[in-house]
């Protein structure tokens, strides 16, 4: 399939990450090539800038997750962000799992393709993202303990560094 209605853009041209991630949130999206398994989950836990020379976009996964599964062995993802009226959608792909249901089709969400990456053909902006790093937060690591509030069941996020390979908008 080929993205249509949609023109390739600048990173260095995206508004505000914060807004992007923190208040609109976001659709990770990854595929299992092995067996064709996809799915989407929100997040709003992220950041973007430039490390290594690179721009990049910075993806936190928890170990439960279906998507994680298929984050681990996908070499690259898309991220999705959405105008308004896919708050419901947003949070249906944050509250049920993929393992259980077609959440993208429940949600009225359609799935196509950039660059050999799936992504979701309603987002406003897509980011396709190649994995450069990978670790685990660990507990050892906070330097501010109350932040383990967030890990009540010690079920600690993954991070995933990528390198934005590319960055659509889509044509109003």
């Amino acid at each position: 399939m080929e993205l249509q209605g949609f023109e390739k853009i600048s990173v260095y041209d995206l508004e505000s990450a914060a807004k992007l991630i923190g208040k609109d949130w976001m659709l990770i999206t990854a595929k299992d090539e092995e067996r064709g398994s996809v799915n989407a989950m929100t997040a709003s836990w992220g950041c973007m800038g430039v490390l290594w020379n690179k721009p990049v976009a910075v993806c936190f996964i928890r170990p439960q997750r279906y998507t994680y599964g298929l984050a681990e062995k996908a070499n690259r993802l898309s991220l999705a962000f959405f105008g308004d009226g896919h708050r419901d959608a947003l949070k249906l792909c944050g509250t049920k799992s993929g393992r259980d249901c077609d959440k993208l089709r429940e949600a009225g969400l359609s799935r196509t393709e950039a660059d050999g990456v799936p992504v979701i053909a309603e987002a406003e902006l897509l980011l396709i993202c190649r994995k450069l790093y990978a670790d685990d937060i660990k507990e050892e690591g906070f330097l501010d303990s109350s932040l383990l509030a967030n890990y009540s069941q010690k079920d600690y996020h993954r991070i995933y560094v990528c390198e934005i390979e590319s960055a659509y908008r889509k044509i109003k």
